[in-house]
C-alpha cells in the first residue's frame, strides 16, 4: 500500500492528508504542537466563553470548491454562517460604505459610483465559478474558460493605484483599497489588483463565511474526515529530518521553503535549494483581540452589522500606510482589520460581551506595541469603543510566529505578494509543490494559490504527488 507522510497540520497539511487518503494511500500526519489547526484555531483568548479565531477568521474561497467537494466537511459537522454586511469601510463623520452580497445593492448605496462598481464585478460575478478554479491552482497553465480569466486579468494586472481611478467617491475608493490591502504590498505595484479583486468578487459571489464555532470548527472537520478514512494523526512530535520517520512513498510538507530546506537536507539538489532560499517573506500582523461589552459602536451605521471592518481612512492614507510597511517602516496610522464574527455566529459571545477580532499591519518582524495605535484608529471611527473593552489579548510579530512556525516573523500570509511570487510561487517551473527529491512536495500557503483556510494548497500538492506515482485523485474534476 502507498504510504505518506505529513509534516504539519494546518489546514494545508490536512487537505493534503484527506486528498491523498481518499484515493487509497496510508497516510500519517505529525504535528510539533499539541494542538492541530494551524491558522484555524480558535480559543478563549480573553474572557471564559468568548470563543476567539486565533489566525483565519473569514474564509471567502472555501465555499464549493475542489477539495470542499471531495472532502465533504459539512458531513462531519462544518457549518457556515454570513453576517449581514460582508465587509465596510468607515469614514470620518460617519460616512463610509458597505459590500454587501448583491452587487447591485453594494453599487446603489455608492452614489456617484453606482455604475463603475457594477462594470468592476458585476461581470466577474456571473463567471466567478468559472475563473475561480483557475485561481486556486498555479497560474501557469491553458485556462478551460478564457474569456472569464482575461475580464479577470484586465482587473487583477493593474496597480490599485490605478484601477482606483475607476471611481470618483471617497467612499467607493476607500472600499476597494480595505479589500485591497489584504494583498500586504504596495498599491503601485503591478499585480497589486488581484487579491482585491478575488476577494471583492467573491463577498458578491459566495460572501465571506465564517465557520459557526469558530475556525478550529474547520480543523477538526478535517481531522474527522481523514480518521474516517484510515488517516492518522500525531501530535507533540518535533521533526528535524524527514529521515526520522523512516522510508515513505510521499513526503508532504505543510512548512516554509526554507523550513522544508532543512527538513529534507543534502537530498535536495542545489537548484531547488537556491531557488527556495530565494523566496521572500513579506509584512507582518500584530493582533490584539478585544472582549467589547455591547460591541463596537461605529459612527457609520453599516459598520454595525459587517462581519469585517477595513480601518484605515482615506484610500490615500491606506496607500501611504501599506507603502510604509512593505518599506520597513511603522506608519502611525496602520491599515487595522477588524473581525465582528460573532455577528454572524452569536454563539461565541457570552450576552452582551462580544469577542472582537483585530490585527494591524506592521513591518517584517515589527518589535514594537501597536495596542496603542489599534485602539487609536478603531477609537476615530467608533468613539467611545475604549470605554467598551473589559480584556485584552495581544500578540505581536514575534507571538504569531511562536504559535504558528509558517508565520515568519509575523508574515500572516506566508509569503510577499510581489508580482513575480503572485505568479511563481515559491519558485517557478512547471510543477510548483515538487521540491526535487521523488515523491517530496511542498504543501503550505507558499505554494498556489496562496494563504486562506480553503486547503487548496495541499489539495493541488496532493494532486502532484498522486501523478507522481500514477494515482488518479479520487476527485479527479481538478482544482
Amino acid at each position: 500500500m502507498t504510504s505518506a507522510l505529513v509534516v504539519g497540520s494546518g489546514p494545508n497539511g490536512l487537505a493534503a492528508a484527506i486528498t491523498l487518503a481518499a484515493s487509497g494511500v496510508d497516510v500519517t500526519v505529525v504535528e510539533a504542537g499539541r494542538r492541530i489547526g494551524g491558522g484555524t484555531r480558535s480559543s478563549e483568548l480573553t474572557l471564559p466563553g468568548l470563543m476567539h479565531d486565533e489566525c483565519s477568521a473569514f474564509h471567502p474561497l472555501s465555499i464549493d470548491t475542489a477539495f470542499s467537494r471531495l472532502a465533504g466537511l459539512e458531513r462531519h459537522g462544518l457549518r457556515w454562517a454570513w453576517a449581514d454586511v460582508q465587509y465596510s469601510h468607515p469614514l470620518d463623520g460617519g460616512a463610509g460604505a458597505a459590500a454587501l452580497r448583491s452587487v447591485g445593492e453594494t453599487a446603489a448605496g455608492l452614489g456617484p459610483d453606482d455604475r463603475a462598481w457594477k462594470q468592476v464585478f458585476g461581470p466577474l460575478v456571473g463567471r466567478f465559478g468559472e475563473i475561480t478554479p483557475h485561481l486556486l491552482g498555479p497560474l501557469m497553465r491553458v485556462p478551460r474558460h478564457p474569456v472569464g480569466l482575461c475580464q479577470f486579468g484586465l482587473r487583477a494586472a493593474a496597480p490599485v493605484s490605478v484601477l482606483v481611478k475607476r471611481f470618483s467617491s471617497e467612499a467607493a475608493r476607500g472600499l476597494y483599497a480595505g479589500v485591497a490591502a489584504h494583498a500586504f504590498w504596495s498599491f503601485r505595484s503591478v499585480l497589486s489588483s488581484a487579491i482585491g479583486t478575488v476577494l471583492g468578487t467573491a463577498a458578491h459571489a459566495s460572501g465571506w463565511p465564517v465557520a459557526v464555532g469558530g475556525s478550529a470548527a474547520i480543523t477538526t472537520a478535517m481531522a474527522n474526515a481523514l480518521t474516517e478514512r484510515g488517516g492518522t494523526i500525531e501530535t507533540g512530535r518535533r521533526v528535524g529530518s524527514v529521515d526520522e520517520f523512516g522510508s515513505f512513498d510521499l513526503v508532504m510538507l505543510d512548512v516554509s521553503p526554507r523550513a522544508a530546506i532543512e527538513l529534507v537536507g543534502d537530498a535536495m539538489p542545489a537548484r531547488f535549494r537556491r531557488s527556495l532560499s530565494g523566496y521572500r517573506h513579506g509584512p507582518a500582523a500584530f493582533k490584539v483581540d478585544f472582549a467589547v461589552e455591547g460591541g463596537v459602536p461605529w459612527s457609520h451605521l453599516p459598520s454595525r452589522r459587517a462581519g469585517t471592518v477595513h480601518v484605515g481612512g482615506t484610500f490615500r492614507e491606506i496607500a501611504t500606510s501599506e507603502s510604509m510597511v512593505v518599506r520597513g517602516q511603522m506608519p502611525d496610522r496602520p491599515f487595522v482589520l477588524v473581525g465582528q464574527q460573532y455577528l454572524a455566529d452569536p454563539g461565541r459571545s457570552v450576552g452582551d460581551v462580544h469577542p472582537v477580532y483585530s490585527y494591524a499591519h506592521v513591518p517584517s518582524g515589527f518589535t514594537g506595541d501597536v495596542t496603542e495605535a489599534i485602539e487609536r484608529q478603531i477609537e476615530r471611527f467608533a468613539p467611545g469603543f475604549r470605554d467598551r473593552i473589559l480584556a485584552r489579548h495581544v500578540q505581536s510579530t514575534a507571538a504569531l510566529s511562536a504559535r504558528n512556525a509558517n508565520v515568519v516573523r509575523g508574515d500572516i500570509v506566508t509569503g510577499a505578494n510581489s508580482p513575480r511570487q503572485l505568479v511563481f510561487r515559491p519558485r517557478g517551473g512547471v510543477d510548483p509543490y515538487w521540491i526535487g527529491v521523488q515523491g517530496h512536495f511542498l504543501c503550505s500557503a507558499a505554494t498556489p494559490p496562496g494563504a486562506g483556510a480553503h486547503g487548496m494548497c495541499g489539495y493541488n500538492a496532493a494532486r502532484s504527488a498522486l501523478r507522481s506515482i500514477g494515482r488518479h485523485c479520487a476527485d479527479d474534476s481538478g482544482g
